[in-house]
Protein backbone atom coordinates (compact mmCIF):
# COMPACT_ATOMS: atom_id res chain seq x y z
CA UNK A 1 0.00 0.00 0.00
CA UNK A 2 1.44 3.49 -0.96
CA UNK A 3 1.20 5.58 1.92
CA UNK A 4 2.03 8.66 -0.13
CA UNK A 5 -0.10 7.34 -3.16
CA UNK A 6 -2.43 10.36 -3.68
CA UNK A 7 0.00 13.22 -2.26
CA UNK A 8 2.83 12.04 -4.44
CA UNK A 9 1.14 10.84 -7.28
CA UNK A 10 2.78 12.40 -9.59
CA UNK A 11 5.86 12.73 -8.61
CA UNK A 12 8.19 9.87 -9.88
CA UNK A 13 7.09 11.06 -13.20
CA UNK A 14 7.92 14.58 -12.41
CA UNK A 15 11.24 13.45 -11.25
CA UNK A 16 11.74 11.18 -14.14
CA UNK A 17 11.83 13.63 -16.73
CA UNK A 18 14.65 15.51 -14.37
CA UNK A 19 16.49 12.81 -13.70
CA UNK A 20 17.63 12.40 -17.35
CA UNK A 21 21.44 14.90 -17.14
CA UNK A 22 22.02 13.79 -13.40
CA UNK A 23 21.61 10.21 -13.55
CA UNK A 24 23.92 9.97 -16.19
CA UNK A 25 26.36 12.19 -15.18
CA UNK A 26 26.65 10.17 -11.49
CA UNK A 27 26.00 6.68 -12.81
CA UNK A 28 27.06 4.92 -16.11
CA UNK A 29 25.50 4.69 -19.17
CA UNK A 30 23.49 1.63 -19.82
CA UNK A 31 22.24 1.19 -16.42
CA UNK A 32 18.36 0.78 -16.39
CA UNK A 33 15.64 2.62 -14.90
CA UNK A 34 13.08 -0.56 -13.49
CA UNK A 35 9.89 -0.39 -11.42
CA UNK A 36 9.96 -1.94 -8.08
CA UNK A 37 7.95 -5.23 -9.03
CA UNK A 38 10.70 -5.88 -11.92
CA UNK A 39 13.62 -6.32 -9.71
CA UNK A 40 15.17 -10.22 -9.31
CA UNK A 41 18.66 -11.09 -7.81
CA UNK A 42 19.98 -11.77 -11.60
CA UNK A 43 19.25 -8.47 -12.78
CA UNK A 44 22.23 -6.33 -13.24
CA UNK A 45 22.93 -3.05 -11.65
CA UNK A 46 19.92 -1.03 -11.89
CA UNK A 47 18.31 2.38 -11.11
CA UNK A 48 14.81 2.33 -9.01
CA UNK A 49 12.84 5.81 -8.52
CA UNK A 50 9.71 6.12 -5.96
CA UNK A 51 9.07 7.22 -2.52
CA UNK A 52 10.83 6.51 0.57
CA UNK A 53 8.74 5.63 3.61
CA UNK A 54 10.70 5.28 7.09
CA UNK A 55 9.87 2.11 9.12
CA UNK A 56 9.96 3.87 12.49
CA UNK A 57 9.31 2.08 16.27
CA UNK A 58 8.58 4.92 18.19
CA UNK A 59 6.65 6.74 15.66
CA UNK A 60 3.47 7.85 17.78
CA UNK A 61 0.50 5.75 16.36
CA UNK A 62 -2.87 6.43 17.12
CA UNK A 63 -3.43 2.83 16.62
CA UNK A 64 -0.84 1.59 19.24
CA UNK A 65 -2.71 3.97 22.16
CA UNK A 66 -6.07 2.17 20.95
CA UNK A 67 -5.20 -1.39 20.67
CA UNK A 68 -6.70 -3.71 22.55
CA UNK A 69 -4.19 -6.56 21.59
CA UNK A 70 -0.91 -4.78 23.80
CA UNK A 71 -1.29 -4.05 27.26
CA UNK A 72 1.36 -1.14 27.12
CA UNK A 73 2.34 1.16 29.52
CA UNK A 74 1.74 5.02 28.56
CA UNK A 75 5.34 6.24 27.10
CA UNK A 76 6.74 9.42 28.30
CA UNK A 77 7.01 12.86 25.86
CA UNK A 78 9.40 12.27 23.44
CA UNK A 79 11.41 15.18 21.56
CA UNK A 80 12.34 12.85 18.72
CA UNK A 81 11.49 9.62 17.19
CA UNK A 82 14.48 7.99 15.87
CA UNK A 83 15.93 4.74 16.75
CA UNK A 84 18.53 1.95 15.92
CA UNK A 85 16.20 -0.08 14.31
CA UNK A 86 14.53 2.38 11.82
CA UNK A 87 15.04 1.32 7.83
CA UNK A 88 14.05 2.70 5.08
CA UNK A 89 11.15 1.27 2.15
CA UNK A 90 11.15 2.40 -1.40
CA UNK A 91 7.78 2.04 -2.81
CA UNK A 92 6.19 3.15 -6.30
CA UNK A 93 2.88 2.44 -8.00
CA UNK A 94 3.13 -1.54 -7.90
CA UNK A 95 5.46 -2.68 -5.43
CA UNK A 96 7.78 -1.68 -2.13
CA UNK A 97 11.20 -3.22 -0.98
CA UNK A 98 13.61 -2.50 1.82
CA UNK A 99 16.69 -0.60 1.45
CA UNK A 100 20.34 -1.16 2.92
CA UNK A 101 23.89 -0.43 1.93
CA UNK A 102 24.93 3.30 1.04
CA UNK A 103 22.51 4.72 2.82
CA UNK A 104 21.57 5.80 6.02
CA UNK A 105 17.97 5.93 7.38
CA UNK A 106 18.53 8.78 10.36
CA UNK A 107 19.27 11.56 7.13
CA UNK A 108 15.86 10.73 5.77
CA UNK A 109 11.98 11.05 6.30
CA UNK A 110 8.96 9.52 4.79
CA UNK A 111 7.46 11.31 1.28
CA UNK A 112 11.48 12.02 0.08
CA UNK A 113 11.26 10.77 -3.56
CA UNK A 114 14.50 9.81 -5.31
CA UNK A 115 16.41 7.26 -7.08
CA UNK A 116 18.55 4.93 -5.45
CA UNK A 117 20.93 2.89 -7.52
CA UNK A 118 22.39 -0.71 -6.99
CA UNK A 119 20.85 -4.69 -7.00
CA UNK A 120 18.43 -6.81 -5.21
CA UNK A 121 20.73 -9.35 -3.50
CA UNK A 122 19.27 -12.70 -2.58
CA UNK A 123 17.92 -11.68 0.92
CA UNK A 124 15.23 -9.59 -1.21
CA UNK A 125 16.60 -6.64 0.33
CA UNK A 126 18.32 -3.76 -2.30
CA UNK A 127 21.71 -2.81 -1.63
CA UNK A 128 22.12 0.96 -2.79
CA UNK A 129 25.08 1.98 -4.27
CA UNK A 130 24.06 5.70 -5.15
CA UNK A 131 21.39 8.13 -4.02
CA UNK A 132 20.31 10.77 -6.73
CA UNK A 133 17.91 13.43 -6.15
CA UNK A 134 16.51 16.02 -9.08
CA UNK A 135 18.43 18.74 -9.93
CA UNK A 136 17.20 22.51 -9.09
CA UNK A 137 14.34 23.35 -11.46
CA UNK A 138 14.93 26.35 -14.28
CA UNK A 139 15.65 29.71 -12.20
CA UNK A 140 13.79 32.19 -14.23
CA UNK A 141 13.69 35.79 -13.29
CA UNK A 142 9.96 37.39 -13.24
CA UNK A 143 10.85 41.04 -14.04
CA UNK A 144 14.12 43.19 -14.03
CA UNK A 145 16.24 43.53 -10.78
CA UNK A 146 16.31 47.02 -9.97
CA UNK A 147 19.79 48.54 -9.94
CA UNK A 148 19.40 51.00 -6.74
CA UNK A 149 19.43 48.34 -3.61
CA UNK A 150 16.38 47.37 -2.09
CA UNK A 151 15.49 45.14 0.98
CA UNK A 152 12.96 42.88 2.63
CA UNK A 153 12.75 42.68 6.51
CA UNK A 154 12.07 39.24 7.70
CA UNK A 155 11.17 38.40 11.45
CA UNK A 156 9.55 34.70 12.93
CA UNK A 157 7.92 34.44 16.10
CA UNK A 158 7.06 37.80 17.89
CA UNK A 159 4.97 35.95 20.49
CA UNK A 160 2.92 38.63 21.79
CA UNK A 161 0.92 38.01 24.90
CA UNK A 162 -1.51 39.83 27.14
CA UNK A 163 1.03 40.61 29.54
CA UNK A 164 4.46 40.21 27.95
CA UNK A 165 6.69 42.61 27.26
CA UNK A 166 6.08 45.03 23.50
CA UNK A 167 9.61 47.07 24.30
CA UNK A 168 11.54 45.12 21.60
CA UNK A 169 8.72 44.78 19.29
CA UNK A 170 8.47 48.23 19.56
CA UNK A 171 11.84 48.90 18.29
CA UNK A 172 11.65 46.95 15.91
CA UNK A 173 8.75 49.12 14.34
CA UNK A 174 10.40 51.75 15.15
CA UNK A 175 13.13 50.96 13.34
CA UNK A 176 11.24 49.90 10.32
CA UNK A 177 9.37 53.34 10.40
CA UNK A 178 12.86 55.09 10.48
CA UNK A 179 12.17 56.27 14.13
CA UNK A 180 15.15 54.33 15.43
CA UNK A 181 19.04 54.53 14.16
CA UNK A 182 21.39 56.65 12.81
CA UNK A 183 21.02 58.94 9.41
CA UNK A 184 22.59 55.85 7.62
CA UNK A 185 20.14 53.00 8.89
CA UNK A 186 17.18 55.67 8.23
CA UNK A 187 17.89 55.70 4.51
CA UNK A 188 18.51 51.95 4.36
CA UNK A 189 15.53 51.43 5.79
CA UNK A 190 13.70 53.71 3.41
CA UNK A 191 14.48 51.26 0.80
CA UNK A 192 12.95 48.56 2.57
CA UNK A 193 9.88 47.32 0.31
CA UNK A 194 8.06 44.85 2.32
CA UNK A 195 8.23 43.21 5.94
CA UNK A 196 7.34 39.52 6.21
CA UNK A 197 6.09 38.74 9.32
CA UNK A 198 6.68 34.35 9.19
CA UNK A 199 4.45 33.17 11.90
CA UNK A 200 4.11 32.45 15.33
CA UNK A 201 2.89 36.41 15.94
CA UNK A 202 1.39 35.26 19.36
CA UNK A 203 2.62 33.05 21.92
CA UNK A 204 1.83 29.73 22.92
CA UNK A 205 0.48 30.49 26.05
CA UNK A 206 -2.36 32.46 24.21
CA UNK A 207 -3.73 29.73 22.89
CA UNK A 208 -5.47 27.53 25.20
CA UNK A 209 -6.28 23.72 23.68
CA UNK A 210 -9.11 22.77 26.27
CA UNK A 211 -10.51 26.33 25.52
CA UNK A 212 -13.37 24.68 23.52
CA UNK A 213 -13.65 21.74 25.95
CA UNK A 214 -14.81 23.96 29.35
CA UNK A 215 -17.65 26.27 30.42
CA UNK A 216 -18.14 29.24 28.89
CA UNK A 217 -17.79 30.87 32.57
CA UNK A 218 -14.42 28.94 33.32
CA UNK A 219 -12.93 30.15 29.95
CA UNK A 220 -13.42 34.20 30.65
CA UNK A 221 -10.25 34.89 31.63
CA UNK A 222 -8.29 32.57 28.74
CA UNK A 223 -10.02 34.22 26.12
CA UNK A 224 -9.43 38.01 27.40
CA UNK A 225 -6.01 37.07 27.66
CA UNK A 226 -6.29 36.18 23.55
CA UNK A 227 -8.18 39.27 22.46
CA UNK A 228 -5.31 41.48 24.26
CA UNK A 229 -2.38 39.62 22.58
CA UNK A 230 -3.99 40.09 18.96
CA UNK A 231 -5.10 43.68 19.31
CA UNK A 232 -1.24 44.68 20.48
CA UNK A 233 -0.68 42.57 17.79
CA UNK A 234 -3.24 44.75 15.45
CA UNK A 235 -1.53 48.25 16.87
CA UNK A 236 1.86 47.07 16.12
CA UNK A 237 0.99 46.19 12.82
CA UNK A 238 -0.88 49.09 12.01
CA UNK A 239 2.29 51.28 12.27
CA UNK A 240 4.31 49.32 10.18
CA UNK A 241 1.27 49.20 7.19
CA UNK A 242 1.27 52.91 7.48
CA UNK A 243 5.17 53.20 5.74
CA UNK A 244 5.77 50.17 3.92
CA UNK A 245 3.46 46.90 2.67
CA UNK A 246 3.69 43.96 5.21
CA UNK A 247 2.86 40.47 4.45
CA UNK A 248 1.36 38.63 7.59
CA UNK A 249 1.88 34.54 7.83
CA UNK A 250 0.39 32.52 9.88
CA UNK A 251 2.02 29.64 12.69
CA UNK A 252 1.36 26.93 14.75
CA UNK A 253 0.10 29.02 17.84
CA UNK A 254 -1.82 31.70 15.34
CA UNK A 255 -5.94 31.83 15.51
CA UNK A 256 -6.27 30.28 11.96
CA UNK A 257 -6.83 26.28 10.80
CA UNK A 258 -3.81 24.22 12.01
CA UNK A 259 -3.50 22.22 9.03
CA UNK A 260 -0.98 23.01 6.50
CA UNK A 261 -1.41 25.08 4.08
CA UNK A 262 -2.47 27.36 6.21
CA UNK A 263 -4.84 30.59 5.47
CA UNK A 264 -4.56 33.40 6.34
CA UNK A 265 -5.30 35.34 9.54
CA UNK A 266 -8.87 37.16 9.22
CA UNK A 267 -8.79 40.67 8.97
CA UNK A 268 -11.34 41.07 11.25
CA UNK A 269 -9.01 40.21 14.07
CA UNK A 270 -6.63 42.64 12.77
CA UNK A 271 -9.08 45.72 12.19
CA UNK A 272 -6.71 48.74 12.20
CA UNK A 273 -3.85 47.08 9.91
CA UNK A 274 -6.52 45.73 7.60
CA UNK A 275 -7.72 49.69 6.91
CA UNK A 276 -4.42 50.07 4.99
CA UNK A 277 -4.04 48.43 1.43
CA UNK A 278 -0.49 47.87 2.60
CA UNK A 279 -1.43 44.72 4.56
CA UNK A 280 -1.34 41.12 3.35
CA UNK A 281 -2.95 38.42 5.01
CA UNK A 282 -0.72 35.29 3.17
CA UNK A 283 -0.82 31.46 3.51
CA UNK A 284 1.30 29.52 5.10
CA UNK A 285 3.77 28.57 3.46
CA UNK A 286 4.30 31.45 1.71
CA UNK A 287 5.57 32.37 -2.04
CA UNK A 288 5.88 36.17 -3.56
CA UNK A 289 7.52 37.81 -6.05
CA UNK A 290 8.94 41.00 -4.70
CA UNK A 291 11.72 43.24 -6.61
CA UNK A 292 12.03 40.59 -9.13
CA UNK A 293 12.55 38.30 -6.81
CA UNK A 294 10.85 34.56 -5.82
CA UNK A 295 10.80 34.14 -2.00
CA UNK A 296 9.54 30.59 -0.64
CA UNK A 297 9.47 29.96 2.75
CA UNK A 298 7.41 29.11 6.01
CA UNK A 299 7.10 29.50 9.36
CA UNK A 300 8.86 26.34 10.44
CA UNK A 301 6.65 23.61 11.19
CA UNK A 302 8.30 21.49 7.79
CA UNK A 303 11.76 22.25 9.48
CA UNK A 304 10.88 21.45 13.01
CA UNK A 305 9.36 17.79 11.99
CA UNK A 306 12.71 17.06 10.10
CA UNK A 307 14.38 17.67 13.43
CA UNK A 308 11.49 15.25 15.21
CA UNK A 309 11.86 12.68 12.90
CA UNK A 310 15.62 12.80 11.19
CA UNK A 311 18.95 12.67 13.05
CA UNK A 312 19.23 16.41 11.44
CA UNK A 313 20.29 19.00 14.48
CA UNK A 314 21.30 21.61 12.33
CA UNK A 315 17.82 23.75 10.80
CA UNK A 316 20.06 25.36 7.79
CA UNK A 317 20.95 21.47 6.88
CA UNK A 318 17.46 20.79 7.41
CA UNK A 319 15.99 23.44 5.06
CA UNK A 320 19.09 22.98 2.34
CA UNK A 321 17.43 19.13 1.81
CA UNK A 322 14.23 20.23 1.22
CA UNK A 323 15.71 22.21 -1.50
CA UNK A 324 17.68 19.29 -2.15
CA UNK A 325 14.52 16.95 -2.33
CA UNK A 326 12.79 19.39 -4.46
CA UNK A 327 9.52 19.24 -1.83
CA UNK A 328 8.55 21.50 1.34
CA UNK A 329 6.66 19.20 3.43
CA UNK A 330 8.00 15.53 2.44
CA UNK A 331 6.34 14.50 5.69
CA UNK A 332 2.61 15.62 5.30
CA UNK A 333 -0.01 13.96 5.31
CA UNK A 334 2.23 11.61 7.70
CA UNK A 335 3.50 13.00 10.61
CA UNK A 336 3.07 16.88 9.72
CA UNK A 337 -1.07 17.87 8.78
CA UNK A 338 -1.97 19.12 5.37
CA UNK A 339 -4.93 18.80 3.54
CA UNK A 340 -5.55 15.97 1.23
CA UNK A 341 -4.44 16.83 -2.36
CA UNK A 342 -5.30 14.63 -4.76
CA UNK A 343 -4.27 15.74 -8.51
CA UNK A 344 -1.48 18.05 -7.31
CA UNK A 345 0.75 18.03 -4.56
CA UNK A 346 0.82 21.95 -3.32
CA UNK A 347 4.22 21.43 -1.32
CA UNK A 348 6.45 20.72 -4.40
CA UNK A 349 9.33 23.15 -5.61
CA UNK A 350 8.29 23.17 -8.95
CA UNK A 351 9.80 26.58 -9.67
CA UNK A 352 13.49 27.58 -8.12
CA UNK A 353 13.05 30.00 -5.46
CA UNK A 354 15.77 33.22 -4.96
CA UNK A 355 15.25 33.04 -0.97
CA UNK A 356 14.18 30.19 0.78
CA UNK A 357 13.19 30.93 4.68
CA UNK A 358 12.43 28.79 7.49
CA UNK A 359 10.87 30.96 10.46
CA UNK A 360 10.74 30.39 14.10
CA UNK A 361 13.73 28.72 14.31
CA UNK A 362 16.31 27.57 17.24
CA UNK A 363 18.89 30.39 15.59
CA UNK A 364 20.06 32.57 12.97
CA UNK A 365 21.78 30.96 9.83
CA UNK A 366 22.37 31.58 6.27
CA UNK A 367 23.80 30.33 3.56
CA UNK A 368 24.40 30.30 -0.39
CA UNK A 369 23.30 27.12 -2.33
CA UNK A 370 24.01 26.23 -5.59
CA UNK A 371 22.63 24.52 -8.56
CA UNK A 372 24.18 22.69 -12.14
CA UNK A 373 22.78 25.03 -14.10
CA UNK A 374 23.63 28.17 -12.11
CA UNK A 375 20.96 28.92 -9.81
CA UNK A 376 21.54 30.97 -6.85
CA UNK A 377 19.19 30.45 -3.82
CA UNK A 378 19.71 31.91 -0.48
CA UNK A 379 19.01 30.04 2.62
CA UNK A 380 17.23 31.87 5.63
CA UNK A 381 16.87 30.45 9.25
CA UNK A 382 15.06 33.07 11.52
CA UNK A 383 14.91 32.65 15.22
CA UNK A 384 12.45 33.41 17.46
CA UNK A 385 12.01 37.43 17.60
CA UNK A 386 10.72 37.07 21.07
CA UNK A 387 13.48 35.05 22.21
CA UNK A 388 16.40 37.00 20.32
CA UNK A 389 15.28 40.15 19.26
CA UNK A 390 16.83 39.14 16.19
CA UNK A 391 15.48 39.99 11.97
CA UNK A 392 16.68 39.85 8.93
CA UNK A 393 17.59 42.37 6.42
CA UNK A 394 17.95 41.04 2.31
CA UNK A 395 19.03 42.93 -0.31
CA UNK A 396 17.16 42.05 -3.16
CA UNK A 397 19.95 43.11 -5.47
CA UNK A 398 22.41 41.21 -4.43
CA UNK A 399 20.67 38.57 -2.13
CA UNK A 400 22.94 39.23 0.79
CA UNK A 401 21.88 39.06 4.51
CA UNK A 402 22.33 41.15 7.40
CA UNK A 403 21.29 40.24 10.59
CA UNK A 404 19.82 42.91 13.38
CA UNK A 405 19.72 42.57 16.81
CA UNK A 406 17.52 45.10 18.65
CA UNK A 407 18.09 45.96 22.35
CA UNK A 408 19.61 48.72 24.34
CA UNK A 409 22.28 49.05 21.75
CA UNK A 410 21.32 48.74 17.68
CA UNK A 411 23.36 45.73 16.74
CA UNK A 412 23.99 44.57 13.21
CA UNK A 413 26.25 41.75 11.48
CA UNK A 414 27.03 42.16 7.82
CA UNK A 415 29.23 38.66 7.45
CA UNK A 416 26.49 38.15 4.66
CA UNK A 417 26.29 41.24 3.08
CA UNK A 418 27.81 40.47 0.32
CA UNK A 419 26.34 36.96 -1.72
CA UNK A 420 29.33 34.34 -2.62
CA UNK A 421 30.51 35.01 -6.22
Amino acid sequence: MLTYASEHADSPEVILLTFGVEAHDRVERGVAVVAVSELDEERAECAVIGTLFKQQQLKPSILKEISEEHNLMPQPPRERFISDSDHLILEDEGARIRLEGNIDPQQYVNGVVCAVVGREEVSGKFKVRDVCFPDLPPQTVDRPIPDNDSYVLLVSGLGLEASGDLFHAQLLVDLVTGQLGSEEEQTEMAAVTRVIVAGNSLSASSRDSQFLKRAAYLTSDVAGQSAAAVRSLDELLQQVTASCDLDLMPGEFDPTNHLLPQRPMHPCLLPKAAAYRTFHGVTNPYQAVVGGRRLLGTSGQNVHDLYRYSACDDPLTSLERLLTWGHLCPTAPDTLTCYPYYDKDPFTIDQCPDLLFAGNQTKFATKMCRGSQGQRVRLLCLPEFHRTATCALVNLRTLGVRRITLGSALTQNGEEAQPEK
